[in-house]
């Protein structure tokens, strides 16, 4: 889901890069340190794991585990770069990906964590990881990057999807192949967009990012089709609502809904223009849209129309989910919960 918040907020010049991201990183990584107020720091990211445990990821390498949204402790991590997503394929196994290309591994619940890929020479973060079972995943990021593994993160492969081009990009790709297969091969580490976000909707796999990308595959990730572009902004997030519509997210306020698997978008009113950082729903057909300056949206209706409940602190919400009559946030300040009873 950039930053997901430090990146997001660059793109959308909201806030400066800090001293932090700033400072020369060793080649070796580095394991992440026990920070007793972690849990009160910038987290990205926010999974339940079989409906026992909530996983959340951040900066520094913060991993964090509670089992009822209210204390939190940290996980064992060997890297200290800043981490975006988190993916469990079952309730022992899953991954996080951050910067440096770095791609995170546990067998263990989330209690432990080791290095599977690690790239700070590449200058590229990974966004969003996915798996469809325990082999087979992908990762993708800034400027196109896109890792596939077919062993569950064994080995990673760095592929180039030609498909995801415009076609007056793919055209010039072409010819450039046949003169200067040097220029070639450094134009297609820069020509596609950031890819922001994966979203895994049955048999179909969409992936949104920068400057209105947005893309389907049906054979999970191994084509792609581009779709029409509805939007020249960036898009951080895309969810299916519980009406089954496809609901997608972005700079500065704008969000869209279709009800035809993507073919068409309609623009969804809004009473802020903060950009949206993530978009998700809970059991019972509530949707819910987060974003910068505390922005928090809720539709009782299938997203036709949204409440306004933005925290009045002005905080960042990157991410965010329902648990147990909670809605638990996470922040550029760390974990936030709601009780869904003061939102009625």
């Amino acid at each position: 889901m950039l930053n997901k918040f430090i990146w997001l907020l660059a793109a959308s010049a909201v806030a400066a890069v800090t001293p932090f991201m700033l400072q020369a990183q060793p080649t070796e990584p580095q394991a992440a340190y026990q920070m007793p107020q972690a849990s009160k720091a910038l987290l990205t990211d926010l999974v339940k794991v079989d409906r026992q445990k909530l996983v959340a990821v951040g900066e520094r390498g913060h991993i964090l585990l509670s089992q009822d949204g209210q204390s939190w402790t940290q996980a064992q991590v060997p890297v200290q770069t800043n981490l975006n997503s988190v993916y469990f394929i079952n309730p022992q196994q899953g991954w996080a990906v951050g910067h440096d290309a770095t791609i995170l591994v546990t067998a263990d619940g989330g209690a432990s964590w080791q290095l599977q890929h690690y790239s700070p020479e590449t200058d590229k973060p990974l966004f969003d990881i996915y798996f469809a079972d325990a082999k087979k995943g992908i990762a993708v990021g800034a400027y196109g990057i896109f890792y596939r593994t077919d062993d569950g993160g064994e080995s990673w492969h760095k592929h180039f999807h030609e498909e995801l081009l415009l076609e007056a990009d793919r055209e010039y790709l072409a010819e450039l192949k046949e003169t200067d297969p040097e220029s070639y091969q450094i134009e297609t580490e820069a020509l596609l967009p950031h890819f922001n976000r994966l979203y895994a909707d049955g048999d179909a796999l969409y992936m949104i990012g920068e400057a209105g990308f947005a893309a389907k595959s049906v054979n999970l990730g191994d084509n792609w089709q581009r779709l029409d572009e509805f939007y020249n902004g960036s898009l951080f997030d895309i969810t299916r609502t519980p009406q089954r519509a496809l609901l997608a997210v972005g700079l500065r306020g704008h969000a869209f809904i279709s009800q035809d698997q993507g073919m068409h978008w309609q623009q969804i009113t809004l009473s802020k223009n903060a950009t949206l950082n993530s978009a998700f729903s809970d059991d019972n057909g509530s949707v819910y849209l987060v974003g910068n300056a505390g922005t928090l949206f809720i539709s009782h209706d299938g997203a036709t129309s949204f409440t306004d409940y933005s925290q009045a602190d002005g905080k960042a919400i990157v991410n965010g989910l329902v648990w147990h009559n909670q809605l638990i946030l996470v922040t550029e300040t760390g974990v936030r919960t709601v009780n869904l009873s003061e939102l009625k």
